[in-house]
């Protein structure tokens, strides 16, 4: 399911999705309050609500959940070619496009899509980075810029480099344990209005609603 929205150049965000009118979303979903930044390209993918993208990004079967922040020039999750043939060339699997025969060789892209990205709420990631396919990056983690992240990512993390690694957590375990207990992206909107302006003190925030949905 799609739903799109071409925004004007000063349009604020709303409840339908706003996706650029450069960008492409075959198959794929976005929620509510999101926005698609220029010359996107999404496959397959769904994208939860609030979620950004800046411009230049490349989505390939993935799920992202809310709040998450996508700079310009990512590419989660490229596609592989299969290089256990002859050739890799997409010619073999991409076959009708070439006259080679009537239809595609649908067992690459069944493929592809079983190597799906999974990427949690209110994570970071930096421009340029790249998400390798099959990787799951948690809740509140950040990906630094240029970095290329082939590994599970555990929530509250800081990755960076080539390959991605932890180089320290956001929080003590203590206060990730409580937000992931707060789940405070699930609220719905009123309740997020109604506290919104406490989302800048963490440990006020804890103390005040942690125990609390």
């Amino acid at each position: 399911m799609k739903h799109i929205h071409k925004p004007g150049a000063h349009d604020a965000l709303s409840v339908e999705p706003s996706i650029h009118e450069t960008s492409q979303m075959l198959d794929s979903y976005a929620g509510e309050w999101t926005s698609i930044g220029p010359y996107n390209h999404i496959v397959e993918s769904k994208i939860g609500a609030y979620t950004y993208t800046m411009d230049d990004v490349t989505i390939n079967y993935t799920e992202i959940g809310k709040f998450t922040s996508i700079a310009s020039h990512v590419c989660i999750n490229p596609v592989n070619h299969p290089m256990d043939r002859v050739t890799q060339h997409h010619m073999t699997y991409r076959r009708a496009g070439f006259g080679f025969a009537v239809t595609d060789d649908e067992t690459i892209f069944n493929w592809r899509r079983e190597n799906r990205v999974t990427i949690g709420h209110d994570v970071w990631i930096g421009h340029g980075a790249i998400v390798m396919k099959g990787v799951n990056i948690g809740v509140g983690a950040v990906v630094g810029s240029g970095s290329v992240v082939t590994k599970d990512v555990e929530p509250y993390t800081i990755v960076v480099g080539v390959p991605a690694r932890p180089i320290k957590k956001r929080f003590d375990q203590e206060t990730i344990d409580s937000l992931l207990q707060i789940a405070w992206w699930d609220w719905p909107r009123e309740v997020l209005e109604e506290r919104f302006m406490e989302l800048n003190d963490t440990q006020s925030f804890i103390k005040k609603y942690g125990g609390a949905r």
